[in-house]
């Protein structure tokens, strides 16, 4: 019998070593689909959080706003400005197995700028060449000084690529990218999921926790709250406000939030095909009425819960880059009739594009009834929000409204919008005074001077307004108990090194 004891007892281990290790899998609901998952065509914010797990950047932000290490490992910029030098990390591998090194470094920046496909141009516009200056160093020499490098670098322009990946797959690379980050790709269902797995020989792999994770598009806030209670989903980004306090009674439920440095904005048809050939985008006064008609406070109480602000800019009030000599403009119905009749309309229609998800299609709805009042008539066109975007960038719009994330360095958030060939300008407004005041805030390194620069080009752009900025939201996010190590960033993103997940 004893025998027999210990035959089972040592079976019965065999057994149990024999099973796979249990896999911690984290499923993350997202608001929106995410275009192309290739870093040198992509724009959506979502696609940015994809990226956050699957592709390293040269460097990263910290939650405080600040550049920091990632495939670099140091940086210097030469005396005039005109050359940074970079150290690249040792030991790095593409999840395609490939080495990552400095020759990767060029080939990946020299695609971003020459790719035609490639939407990270204007990101790159200062960067002469880049060049290997050694296995694991690269030099930036630049046409002329231009500080707001190092933040382009921390994005998509920043995101290195497996050179062999892309020279196979050319513009394709986003049916199977190969980047360096902790996870790698997997699949992708348009409309339904993208699939990541832990990669094994990530260099900093101590830190990641998670084997697996899944991201979700599910554009109905009250949907994604719903699989998160339920268990489908442990993770959702951008809770909406009206359900903060629900949330925060739910003991099985965790929240966070943090006031982002990014934008809401309408985007005007100026210049992008056959569709800007309309009044509004003709005229700047049915512009400036259509702002004046909106109540940006109204609007954030309403929709946000108070945990927005209004703006009129591509910076948030609080912001040092904010021009305090143009406020957040009041209400005024009155002034904005008086401007459509001086463009010699009673009433102007138009139709306006606007996200799928709840939140954004309330808000605009609150925006409908406002610029009626004043002699708008807007029709709403709802859409999902890649195909929103994709539609801006052929022109297929009148009037858009779609979120910008933000940007650490102020650059982000205007010169690729409003200068002439900036990469993301779907207005197609080209003002070459813009142009020059925005290059020039570029290559200074004097923040005071930088100020006076922005100061010039949003008083210019709140005259014409081809984008009419209307506030500034926070992130907020929900998740199951069962997930910890999260740090909420500004930046929106979900970082994913340190984050675990029990049972």
């Amino acid at each position: 019998m004893k025998r027999l004891a210990k035959l089972t007892t040592a079976l019965l281990a065999g057994a149990l070593f024999a099973l796979p290790a249990m896999s911690a899998e984290l499923r993350i609901g997202l608001q929106d689909d995410a275009d192309v998952l290739d870093p040198a065509q992509s724009r959506t914010f979502v696609g940015r959080i994809v990226y956050t797990a699957m592709c390293d950047k040269l460097v990263d932000v910290s939650p405080d706003l600040k550049i920091v290490p990632q495939l670099a490992t140091e940086w210097n910029w030469s005396a005039d400005g005109k050359e940074l030098t970079m150290k690249i990390r040792e030991g790095v591998k593409f999840h395609d197995e490939t080495p990552l090194d400095a020759a990767a470094v060029v080939a990946t920046i020299e695609r971003n700028m020459t790719l035609p496909e490639s939407r990270r141009k204007s990101e790159l516009s200062s960067v002469e060449k880049v060049e290997a200056t050694g296995p694991l160093e690269v030099k930036f020499t630049l046409k002329a000084p231009d500080v707001t490098l190092l933040a382009q670098l921390s994005d998509r322009a920043g995101m290195i690529v497996s050179p062999t990946a892309a020279k196979e797959l050319g513009a394709n690379f986003g049916s199977k990218p190969a980047c360096a980050g902790p996870f790698k790709f997997v699949e992708r269902v348009q409309q339904d999921r993208i699939v990541l797995e832990k990669f094994a020989d990530y260099w900093d792999k101590d830190k990641v926790f998670i084997d697996k994770v899944t991201y979700l598009p599910i554009p109905d806030t009250t949907v994604r709250l719903a699989n998160l209670r339920s268990g489908d989903l442990d993770f959702i980004e951008r809770l909406a406000p009206t359900d903060v306090a629900s949330v925060k009674g739910d003991s099985g439920l965790k929240y966070d939030a943090v006031v982002n440095i990014g934008y809401m904005a309408l985007y005007a048809n100026i210049g992008n095909g056959p569709r800007a050939d309309n009044p509004f985008g003709k005229d700047k006064r049915l512009r400036q009425a259509f702002s004046l008609a909106i109540d940006r406070d109204a609007l954030t109480q309403i929709v946000y819960e108070g945990t927005a602000v209004g703006g009129n800019q591509p910076f948030p009030p609080n912001s040092p880059w904010f021009n305090k000599a143009i406020p957040v403009p009041a209400r005024d119905v009155e002034k904005a009739k008086a401007l459509i009749k001086e463009a010699g309309f009673d009433r102007v229609p138009i139709e306006m594009q606007i996200p799928n998800n709840p939140v954004a299609q309330q808000m605009m709805q609150i925006v409908q009834s406002m610029v009626a009042e004043a002699g708008f008539d807007v029709s709403l066109k709802s859409t999902e929000f890649a195909t929103l975007l994709d539609e801006q960038t052929r022109g297929n719009y009148q009037l858009s409204r779609s979120d910008w994330s933000g940007r650490v360095d102020p650059d982000g958030n205007i010169h690729q919008f409003v200068t002439c060939k900036g990469g993301i300008n779907d207005t197609k407004y080209c003002n070459p005074e813009v142009d020059k005041l925005l290059n020039e805030a570029r290559a200074s390194t004097d923040d005071a001077i930088r100020k006076e620069k922005y100061d010039a080009a949003t008083a210019i752009l709140n005259d014409e307004l081809p984008v009419i900025y209307l506030g500034h939201q926070s992130w907020i996010w929900a998740y199951k108990n069962s997930v910890s190590g999260f740090v909420p960033s500004p930046d929106g993103m979900i970082r994913l090194q340190g984050v675990k997940k029990e049972g």
